[in-house]
């Protein structure tokens, strides 16, 4: 009776149906179609069964289709078995090693072998390692920009970054500082911006400025950015207590920024030079709104 709707991959379950089919008459599990039967088998099998730490891996990997994998993705499993296993379908053929603990699981098309999203890959690689819109491209993403860069920019706390998680063509502003691994990749596009004088905005100095209050308004975001303030060069720590005396944060906050700046210094603002108290933030006199671009 049981050939009669043996499935493949099943043959294991299907020959303790009869052995416990007493079992499953009291949970009735014998009533219905031999696949329902095989089903409810199966769960009470797995319910019973402990499966080692590389079978979990692998089935979790055979069933996830195209993407990219790390050890993170297993936090309940041991470290070592994961990165074992990892590494091992790797070298068996059935992964792509991209980077340092990142993997990569292929699918077959028309043309060969799928190839890794640098997009994909730098979502996954950020969980481990701090990379942020940087320049034009943190411009566009921030709203300051209605252009999309040719070459995209990004910056990492890392000495460099795998081309298979960037891209080829990216440009890549290494060294960051490792406080900014704290940072959202939001916070980290804004902070960036900051540091660059807002040179990359497309707006009017005006228009620039009150962007930048309303992006620092959100929940917390200013607070954040001057917690890392302190491994920032002078100049953005003079034009974050620009911004927070226009935001009218409590002056324990900036008294913090100022005290960290020597007062004989002057700083180039950019565009910020345009904020109402960059002169007592020690910026430098800008002129002209061509001097401010400049």
């Amino acid at each position: 009776m049981l050939d009669a709707f043996e499935v493949p991959g099943r043959t294991e379950v299907a020959r303790q149906v009869t052995s416990n089919c007493q079992v499953y008459e009291q949970k009735n599990l014998t009533s219905g179609e031999p696949e329902a039967i095989l089903e409810g088998m199966e769960k009470h099998a797995e319910h019973h069964q402990t499966l080692s730490a590389a079978d979990r891996v692998r089935r979790a990997i055979d069933g996830g289709g195209e993407r990219v994998w790390s050890v993170q993705d297993f936090p309940k499993l041991p470290f070592p078995a994961v990165a074992q296993t990892l590494s091992r379908l790797a070298r068996a053929g059935e992964l792509q090693r991209v980077s340092k603990g990142l993997y990569y699981r292929p699918r077959k098309t028309a043309f060969g072998m799928s190839r890794p999203n640098p997009e994909l890959l730098r979502e996954k690689g950020a969980r481990t390692r701090a990379v942020f819109p940087s320049g034009l491209t943190a411009a566009n993403q921030l709203g300051f920009s209605t252009q999309v860069p040719a070459v995209e920019e990004v910056a990492t706390t890392r000495g460099s970054l795998p081309r298979t998680m960037v891209g080829q063509r990216a440009r890549v502003h290494t060294r960051r500082p490792a406080a900014w691994a704290k940072l959202s990749e939001r916070e980290g596009a804004l902070l960036d911006l900051i540091r660059r004088r807002a040179q990359t905005s497309e707006l009017s100095p005006e228009e620039t400025i009150a962007r930048l209050l309303s992006l620092l308004r959100e929940g917390g975001m200013f607070e954040r950015l001057v917690r890392v303030a302190k491994h920032e060069p002078p100049r953005v720590r003079a034009m974050l207590g620009a911004l927070g005396e226009e935001l009218g944060k409590d002056g324990k906050t900036l008294e913090k920024l100022r005290t960290s700046l020597n007062p004989l210094t002057r700083f180039d603002f950019g565009l910020l030079s345009a904020l109402k108290s960059a002169k007592e933030w020690q910026a430098k006199e800008c002129r002209t709104d061509e001097t401010l671009r400049a």
